[in-house]
């Protein structure tokens, strides 16, 4: 396998794009090669297989999903409110979208998990972690709510993303903005006075 990290990196980039574009069924490394536009043959040069290829897209996508140091700073220092609370899923709800072909491979790598072992088992692994990450953050700024409200609110912010992307007139942009509002005001506790 060649190790060339900086080519290496932009196949996997292109195979995030092709899996938002055309599907895990659309995931050759034919496709890839011209996506990322080098030679073909390229792209089998730097993955065993498909399956490798599927399994280092998936782990690419939480590599550049996870938030920088000045959203996690912003999380640990604000107020600890719901309306702070509201704002910074606001903000990665807008985040997250932003990465339109990650999310969008990343829901054809969660299906296609669903027929390969391993992939189920990165994925499992790596949404575990993200859970865990989300609630451990959550809890040690002070925000109010439990681990179980971190839970649901990572929930349906996963499942407003879903339709913000796929099915963006279902709900336009400032109606999602109110509905993360009034989802924080109904899961949290208000503050005590």
């Amino acid at each position: 396998m060649r190790q060339n990290l900086a080519r290496r990196a932009a196949l996997v980039d292109a195979a995030i794009k092709v899996l938002a574009s055309e599907g895990a069924r659309g995931l050759t490394f034919r496709a890839v090669d011209a996506a990322a536009e080098v030679p073909k043959g390229t792209a089998s040069n730097y993955f065993a297989n498909r399956d490798d290829l599927l399994n280092q897209a998936g782990a690419r996508i939480y590599e550049r999903l996870h938030p920088d140091d000045a959203t996690l700073e912003a999380m640990r220092n604000g107020p600890l409110t719901r309306e702070h609370t509201a704002q910074l899923v606001g903000d990665v709800v807008a985040r997250v979208s932003a990465f339109r072909t990650g999310y969008l491979a990343l829901l054809e790598l969660r299906l296609e998990a669903t027929r390969r072992p391993e992939l189920r088992a990165l994925l499992t692994a790596r949404v575990r972690d993200d859970v865990r990450f989300n609630v451990d953050q959550h809890l040690a700024a002070g925000l109010p709510g439990d681990a179980t409200a971190v839970k649901l609110l990572y929930l349906a912010a996963n499942w407003l993303i879903v339709e913000r992307l796929t099915l963006p007139g279902v709900f336009d942009e400032a109606e999602a903005a109110r509905l993360v509002t009034e989802l924080v005001e109904r899961l949290l506790p208000q503050a005590p006075a």
